[in-house]
């Protein structure tokens, strides 16, 4: 077999070039980052009009929708390599919009909420069925560069939502938010189903077994490393999923930025997005677990800073200055650990990988939006609740990782 064979193998029946594949797979990663960030903007006019009486509930739709993504990543990749890929990439998509769509007619939140749940359930889909459709069609260095190329796009999503989303308000109203995401998952989901065939043939499927299903989640939890990276995981993405929270009061309301916010969460967001080629070139010199390390242990002294700023009440605009400095901070933080706590949780579990992979993912991000909802409620007009929180996960997964490294030395030493 060539090298090029080996490093990619598509299927004969693939009918798109490389860079609408790219494009395809991009927007479907997309979903997620779109139906958190372009909704930033529009929760002042959600609390205004669905909880006036207590305005830091409408932050939650951000968490509900983490949740509700937590908990179809566990099972969209197991039911993809059962049924197929497209199968589940359809289900997925319709329960998406049709989740939109009641969030878009909903006249409490309770039933917004319940609405976002459900959305990030049915988002969960197409983001996870997309990652193995990579790699049914592509293989090593081929798989790799297809999808650095789709993050390096997926990047920019983050960055120009916000953005969108205040010119949809500007034209729709806050409801036309969810006309949007209805729109995008059904262009997406249509380009797939013309121009994508079906990659997992039906003799490579696997029957969706519980009993093995079971048995293989009772070894994966069994490594203590596993546990632990996924707990400090979870903070991590918990510490990003706070400031999501309430990034959008704090500019709006602590430091009077209402106009420009969509545009500085741009800027932060491209610049944090050079984070993971950063990471590319530390992690070889440092290794995963000390690159965690040293990216907790600096969190915990910018954090200590800014708390200390805040409690003195740094003057404008050198307040709204560090905050951004801080915001930028925990944003590139995500890209110095994320990915490295995912690989470290997965090293002991490569004979059960696709199962492991939905199972890390489904736990962390659960947890994550667990600690994170309660944190956002707390807000009071200051960032104190924010840097505390961050503050204090920053610390326990900090001594989480120590003891994953004393606990991996008294191994080998066992050993």
């Amino acid at each position: 077999m060539s090298s090029t064979s080996s490093s990619m193998s598509t299927s004969p029946a693939l009918p798109v070039n490389r860079t609408e594949f790219v494009a395809l797979v991009a927007m479907m990663f997309a979903t997620i980052a779109f139906s958190v960030d372009a909704i930033l903007p529009a929760l002042p006019a959600i609390s205004a009009e669905l909880s006036p009486e207590l305005p830091e509930r409408a932050s939650l739709v951000l968490t509900s929708f983490v949740l509700g993504m937590g908990l179809g990543t566990f099972i969209a990749g197991p039911l993809s390599d059962a049924w197929g890929r497209k199968r589940i990439i359809y289900i997925g998509a319709t329960i998406y919009i049709v989740s939109a769509a009641v969030a878009w007619a909903s006249s409490t939140i309770e039933v917004m909420l319940v609405a976002r749940v459900m959305q990030g359930f049915g988002a969960a889909g197409p983001r996870i069925v997309s990652v193995a459709i990579v790699r049914d069609l592509f293989a090593g260095r081929g798989m790799a560069k297809i999808v650095s190329i789709v993050m390096m796009i997926f990047t920019i999503v983050p960055a120009v939502a916000p953005m969108l989303g205040s010119f949809i308000i500007l034209g729709f109203g806050w409801r036309g938010i969810f006309i949007a995401f209805m729109l995008f998952s059904a262009i997406s989901v249509l380009w797939m189903g013309l121009r994508m065939p079906e990659t997992l043939p039906q003799q490579n499927r696997r029957p969706l077994r519980v009993k093995l299903l079971l048995s293989a989640l009772r070894e994966i939890f069994s490594y203590p490393s596993v546990r632990i990276s996924i707990l400090v995981q979870s903070l991590a993405m918990a510490m990003l999923f706070t400031m999501l929270m309430l990034v959008q009061p704090i500019y709006y309301e602590v430091y009077d930025r209402a106009a420009s916010f969509p545009y500085w969460f741009g800027a932060v967001a491209l610049f944090a997005g050079s984070a993971s080629l950063l990471n590319a070139m530390l992690v070889v010199r440092y290794g995963m677990r000390r690159l965690v390390t040293i990216t907790l242990g600096i969190q915990i002294v910018l954090s200590s800073t800014m708390l200390a700023f805040s409690l003195g009440s740094l003057a404008e605009p050198y307040g709204f200055a560090a905050f951004v400095v801080f915001q930028t901070c925990l944003f590139f933080q995500a890209g110095l650990t994320l990915g490295n706590l995912n690989a470290i949780a997965m090293e002991p579990v490569g004979h059960v990988a696709g199962i492991a992979a939905s199972a890390i993912a489904a736990v962390s991000t659960v947890l994550a939006a667990a600690m994170a909802s309660p944190i956002g409620l707390m807000f009071n007009g200051t960032i104190r609740p924010l840097v505390t929180a961050v503050l204090i996960m920053a610390s326990l997964g900090f001594v989480l990782m120590l003891y994953l490294s004393r606990h991996e030395t008294r191994q080998v030493i066992a050993e």
